[in-house]
């Protein structure tokens, strides 16, 4: 039932009104009454009654409840929001004197240039520079740079940071002079809205005791915020046919996604999955797209700030590239027109050292790594 709500000037109306009808002679209700400040009064508390009513109202509905509220009333359903994810990448620490040993060790902190966002050194038992017994890597003598892995110290898609935005040390480490990243950070993700909240409870309440496709999805899109992913049903890894058989070919944004995050997928999908059937989670077959191209402009932007603009257009142009999407060789012309209306001219686009579009295939995925703009 829709709650007929009413203005202060109508509370007025209605009482003098009701009071009107009920006195046996005319009364004064003129502004500045005794009678008038009374029913004004009045209007003014049925008024924030009827606030706090709405507010009630508000709090009890999953459609209008909003932050802590709209927690609050998924937690009876055993229904989380998603956390935001921190934004990892690889930076590059370099010395002017390669002489003797430098230690890198794990959680050391860097900084961007403007020092708005803050990210650690991650340990890496893989990386042949690391050194267990120090905690971190090495940068042996006659080593003048090391790249070593990195991730945001606050969650978010802030960390998503542009190449050579971080530049400062914020952590003393001797014989290192300089840190700076040569490729973008991805996979930073904000904390899940309250829209795609409500849409993903709609989804998982759709799903509830149903093997289908759409409970595969609800499964796999409830581990992390920021997945892109695709099922394929009745089909091996390479292509062949098996009955019964289907595939959940996951993406974080990286094209490589974390063993764990692999793990984690598949038992939510194990959970749901039709009896009787098989599965397996991948990672998508990842196609390195390294584009170069050459730009002329009408001088009203330095051609500086313009080969950048054009760099960063198309590396989220093709970071954002969908699994399964190919790389249209013309494509990446139109991109780099978009990106400023100062550009008059577009030459020289090579895609892999060719001009022919680019395609990954049915679980495959295309990734920038390298966009050279001169």
């Amino acid at each position: 039932m829709q709650l007929p709500l009413q203005t202060f000037s109508t509370l007025v109306t209605n009482a003098a009104a009701a009071v009107q009808g009920a006195a046996s002679q005319l009364l004064d209700l003129t502004v500045g009454s005794t009678l008038r400040a009374i029913l004004e009064a009045n209007a003014s508390m049925a008024l924030w009654l009827q606030w706090l009513i709405l507010q009630v109202l508000r709090t009890t509905r999953a459609a209008t409840s909003e932050g802590a509220d709209l927690d609050s009333w998924m937690a009876d359903y055993a229904f989380t929001r998603l956390p935001a994810s921190p934004a990892a990448g690889q930076a590059t620490f370099s010395r002017f004197v390669a002489v003797a040993p430098a230690i890198i060790p794990a959680g050391s902190r860097i900084r961007t240039a403007d020092a708005s966002q803050t990210f650690a050194v991650l340990a890496d038992a893989a990386n042949p520079a690391w050194l267990a017994s120090e905690s971190g890597f090495q940068m042996a003598s006659g080593v003048s740079s090391l790249s070593v892995p990195i991730q945001a110290v606050a969650a978010g898609a802030a960390g998503n940071v542009q190449a050579g935005a971080i530049s400062l040390l914020a952590t003393a480490l001797p014989g290192i002079d300089t840190v700076s990243n040569t490729a973008p950070l991805t996979g930073g993700v904000d904390a899940e809205t309250d829209t795609s909240l409500r849409t993903r409870f709609q989804n998982y309440l759709a799903s509830l005791s149903r093997a289908t496709l759409v409970a595969i999805q609800s499964a796999v899109a409830s581990v992390q915020l920021g997945l892109s992913f695709i099922v394929q049903e009745n089909i091996n890894p390479d292509g062949s046919s098996r009955p019964g058989h289907f595939l959940v070919v996951v993406d974080d944004g990286t094209g490589a996604p974390a063993p764990t995050l692999l793990t984690n997928i598949a038992t939510a999908v194990e959970a749901v999955r039709p009896i009787g059937t098989s599965f397996a989670v991948l990672a998508p077959t990842l196609l390195l797209a390294a584009i170069s191209l050459s730009v002329t402009s009408d001088g009203t932007v330095a051609h500086t700030a313009l080969t950048a603009l054009v760099a960063s257009a198309i590396t989220t142009y093709v970071d954002g590239l969908a699994i399964g999407a190919g790389l249209p060789y013309s494509r990446v012309t139109q991109v780099a027109f978009a990106a400023s209306p100062a550009i008059t001219n577009v030459t020289a686009v090579l895609v892999n050292g060719g001009v022919a579009d680019l395609a990954p295939g049915s679980i495959g995925v295309i990734r920038a790594t390298s966009v050279v703009v001169s």
